[in-house]
């Protein structure tokens, strides 16, 4: 029953981007939605259901990577120019020029909770689809205070949709990060408690039992590492992390089937963003590609044809010397990941440096153009593994079982020779680290992942060279935001 509802959702979501202006114009102007008339039947939750998935796909195309991933050591200059990325890779962001603001995720936000106020209200043909609407929802509040706190620390907490515009509505003070966190596991604790079953639902792209199990183990690695939580958080990561193996998951065979465009929605993912053609423009993973201008004349047919077509491709951020370089020669994740491309010497050789494109997620050609319009990865069972070897370094435990999962598949036939060997838990923690960036380059992880083990300011270079970086691992609030919030203050380090 949930597969064919989620799908009629997708439904709702595509046609609402195809309502003429003419619809729009020739409403009844006596058919006004109000909050009464609106969230009055089941059709309407599942519209705000739409509606808030929506919501996700607008924060995931560019700025989950942005937030997760370009302050990192993965990405610098490109071919033409910068594009406005340059602030995140030099780590130069202020205030007035923050780059992502929290704003969109307080639309995401506000989504969820009117979900969550409403919809109890509502009588439903199943109370099983109707728990299930309830557990997305705050399984999706979760998720998005989540990234925020990980990115600004304390926050305003609305628990409440805005439904008004006065003061005690729209403008509160920021709450430490403990009381974000109590929320996120709060709510992370009624969507288990909430979903009927453990179907991941169409294309995995909403919100699921064990989608959020992987959440529940990302949120209780991070605060028993950095929030204090210490032994017992990481022990119930580590618990809600297995149970993920209990459910209908597993590692493909072949790591280019993973994002293959056709493939979408395969058994190794949790939880993705669905992006698809004639719904969404591209994702960030277009500026990581070339522009038809700045391909050289002098490449072999062989190049040509492996950058083949396009589209909105623009060079502005490529793959760092340090991250190729933790790629060995039979690693078959090094070739799915990024592409080099060389020009021909003067004896007509290609040995001759020019550019990396990244080709992981390389979207669709169609019509002799190509669409970025892969989805966004929010969870793989990968990842998992990987959190999983995380988990059990911190607590004592040999990670080798997880993570030789994971280099069996990368290494093939040639693995004998690439296993892991445990060795003390420091040198763990760095092969853990290393092992995530070759698994999961590009997928919004690094930056995080690099706070996560206290890393940041010892292995990004932009880092490095600043006068007391440590207020720079939290980003700044943009002045736009303190305009409109001025019971908010600036977080240390950034004030004018």
């Amino acid at each position: 029953m949930r597969k064919i509802t989620n799908n009629i959702i997708l439904v709702i979501i595509l046609s609402a981007f195809q309502i003429s202006c003419s619809d729009l114009l020739d409403v009844d102007p006596t058919s006004v939605i109000t909050t009464d008339s609106f969230w009055a039947s089941e059709g309407d939750a599942e519209g705000a259901l739409a509606g808030m998935y929506v919501d996700l796909r607008d924060v995931a195309r560019f700025n989950l990577f942005i937030l997760g991933e370009a302050r990192a050591d993965v990405v610098t200059l490109g071919t033409v120019g910068d594009g406005g990325y340059a602030k995140y890779y030099n780590n130069t962001v202020n205030p007035a020029d923050a780059g992502p603001s929290w704003s969109s995720f307080y639309t995401l936000i506000n989504s969820a909770n009117l979900i969550i106020k409403y919809v109890p209200d509502i009588n439903f043909a199943s109370e099983d689809r109707k728990s299930d609407i309830l557990a997305q929802a705050y399984a999706m509040r979760a998720y998005t205070y989540f990234v925020m706190t990980r990115t600004w620390g304390a926050l305003p907490l609305r628990t409440e949709p805005t439904e008004g515009f006065g003061a005690e509505t729209t403008q509160k003070p920021r709450s430490p990060m403990s009381e974000v966190f109590e929320l996120i596991k709060n709510d992370i604790e009624q969507a288990l408690q909430l979903f009927p079953d453990e179907d991941y639902g169409p294309y995995r792209a909403f919100w699921s039992k064990p989608a959020v199990q992987a959440l529940k183990g990302n949120v209780y690695l991070w605060t028993g590492k950095q929030e204090g939580g210490g032994d017992s958080d990481i022990q119930t990561a580590l618990a809600a992390l297995n149970e993920i193996k209990n459910s209908d998951v597993q590692l493909l065979n072949n790591y280019e089937d993973v994002f293959d465009y056709s493939n979408k929605g395969n058994d190794e993912i949790l939880m993705a963003v669905r992006l698809a053609e004639f719904e969404t423009g591209g994702s960030y993973f277009q500026n990581m590609y070339i522009i038809n201008s700045a391909i050289p004349s002098n490449i072999t047919p062989e190049t040509r044809q492996k950058i083949g077509p396009v589209g909105p491709g623009n060079n502005i951020m490529v793959p760092t010397s340090y991250l190729k370089s933790l790629y060995e020669e039979n690693d078959v994740r090094k070739e799915e990941t990024f592409y080099e491309i060389y020009t021909k010497n003067e004896d007509g050789n290609p040995t001759v440096y020019y550019t990396t494109i990244v080709v992981k997620e390389d979207g669709l050609i169609t019509g002799g153009d190509r669409q970025f319009i892969d989805d966004i990865i929010l969870y793989r069972y990968a990842d998992v593994l990987l959190m999983i070897a995380e988990a059990k370094n911190a607590l004592g435990q040999d990670p080798a079982a997880e993570i030789n999962q994971v280099r069996m598949r990368a290494f093939g036939d040639d693995f004998s020779g690439n296993e892991f060997v445990a060795g003390s838990k420091e040198e763990n923690n760095e092969f853990i680290l290393e092992e995530r960036l070759r698994e999961l380059a590009f997928e919004g992880k690094r930056w995080w992942d690099l706070l996560r083990f206290g890393k940041a300011i010892e292995l990004v270079p932009a880092l490095q060279d600043k006068e007391n970086p440590e207020h720079l691992l939290l980003w700044p609030i943009s002045n736009s935001v303190l305009s409109l919030e001025p019971t908010v203050e600036q977080n240390p380090g950034y004030q004018n």
